[in-house]
């Protein structure tokens, strides 16, 4: 390491990383990407998860890279493949507290069937899917989360597809715990990562985040600052909605889909390899 860190949070904090030569990373000012790793990185300090009982899985783009700068257990794995992988990872070592860390693009495109039966499975796995709205990464392109309407590289007047509601998607997969907080509300988002990370079964956390060099130029919406602000303009908390899934003016921070009562995939898969070895030997 370059420097010795700190004592105290500060040093607990920075000591999570690897300050060799994966820094400076290779964020763009103004993402949101930075954002939502050191609060993913502070919730797993605050709960006293150590690196030697974690590992953080992602596949390809902007937001793939993050694992890359912990010190921890890793796995860089293919595009879309993440989910999969933390899979046999969770099964090989059930003990081990598993995040997937990946994009909109990478999760829910190639990797969405994944995400769907990793869901209706109950892998005990923690998804956190940063939500830029775009392929960031390879230029801009439109993703799976783009609005309806808005531009993007591969859309100049406008995508003409319907986008998927990640949340929405991950509660009729079969998740256990979903979630929205925004790259705005650092202090909720901290809190949503936290409860998804004690939770039993597939929990998922969406964190709409903004990508000023791509989305946000495309839209016109201006930088990082202002991006931030039309979050906050644009969000209100699960508990001043009626329904939150008929919300159609802002889009819904919070928990949105909290349960207990399905016994995770581990659990369900160790009893029959009793079952099977009981068999074997009588």
């Amino acid at each position: 390491m370059l420097h010795e860190c700190p004592p105290g949070p500060v040093g607990d904090f920075l000591d999570r990383f690897r300050l060799d030569e994966r820094f400076p990373h290779i964020l763009c000012p103004g993402c949101g990407i930075g954002t939502a790793m050191g609060t993913m990185v502070r919730s797993l300090a605050e709960l006293g998860i150590g690196e030697d009982e974690l590992c953080v899985v992602s596949g390809i783009g902007c937001s793939s890279r993050v694992p890359g700068y912990m010190d921890t257990d890793t796995f860089h794995t293919l595009h879309g493949r993440a989910i999969p992988a933390a899979t046999g990872v969770k099964q090989a070592k059930p003990e081990l507290t598993l995040v997937v860390y990946g994009g909109d693009g990478d999760i829910m495109a190639i990797g969405g069937n994944h995400f769907i039966h990793a869901a209706r499975r109950n892998m005990d796995i923690t998804v956190f899917v940063v939500n830029n709205r775009t392929y960031a990464m390879t230029g801009g392109q439109y993703s799976p989360t783009t609005p309806t309407h808005e531009k993007a590289a591969t859309a100049p007047f406008g995508n003409c597809e319907r986008s998927f509601d990640i949340c929405f998607m991950a509660r009729a997969s079969g998740a256990m715990f979903v979630a929205r907080s925004t790259t705005y509300h650092v202090a909720h988002l901290k809190k949503m990562m936290k409860l998804a990370l004690t939770k039993t079964g597939f929990s998922v956390v969406e964190i709409v985040s903004q990508c000023p060099t791509l989305y946000g130029r495309h839209q016109r919406i201006g930088d990082g600052v202002k991006m931030l602000q039309w979050f906050r303009d644009n969000s209100v908390d699960v508990s001043k909605v009626e329904d939150p899934w008929q919300e159609q003016e802002r889009f819904v921070i919070g928990v949105l889909h909290d349960r207990e009562e399905v016994p995770p995939y581990t659990a369900l898969y160790q009893r029959v390899r009793e079952a099977a070895q009981q068999a074997d030997s009588a």
